[in-house]
C-alpha cells in the first residue's frame, strides 16, 4: 500500500482540488493574499500525509507530521470562513467544503489517537 491509496489522502486531494476550482472565481486582488494562502494550506494537508506515511515506523515523527497536516487543515478552515464572510463563496460551496474538511479532521484525529492508518 502507498500513501496515495489512503482514503484520507484522497479526501485531502479532493478538498485541495475543490478549493483550487473555487478560488478561480475569486477577485483578482486576492490572488497574492487570500487565494495564495488557502491554496498553499490546502495543498499542504496531503503533502504532510505523504510525509507521515514515510515516517510511520517512527511514532513520534508520524504523529508530528499528522499534527502538521491537521494544522494546515485548521488554517484552510480559517481561510474558508474568511472567504465566506467576504462573500467569495456561496453558502452551498462553503457548507460542502466545511463538511469535507471536518471529515478529514475526524480521520486525522483518529489517526493521531490510535497511531495508525485506520
Amino acid at each position: 500500500m502507498s500513501f496515495y491509496e489512503l482514503e484520507v489522502y484522497q479526501e485531502a486531494c479532493a478538498l485541495d482540488l475543490d478549493i483550487f476550482q473555487l478560488t478561480k472565481t475569486w477577485p483578482k486582488e486576492e490572488m497574492y493574499s487570500l487565494t495564495d494562502q488557502i491554496r498553499r494550506s490546502s495543498r499542504s494537508i496531503g503533502a504532510n500525509l505523504a510525509e507521515a506515511w514515510a515516517k510511520r515506523v517512527y511514532p513520534a515523527h508520524f504523529k508530528s507530521k499528522l499534527t502538521d497536516a491537521d494544522g494546515e487543515l485548521q488554517e484552510t478552515l480559517h481561510w474558508l470562513m474568511r472567504a465566506e464572510a467576504y462573500g467569495y463563496s456561496t453558502k452551498a460551496d462553503f457548507s460542502r467544503l466545511l463538511i469535507n474538511a471536518q471529515q478529514i479532521g475526524r480521520r486525522l484525529g483518529g489517526m493521531m489517537k490510535s497511531g495508525d492508518w485506520s
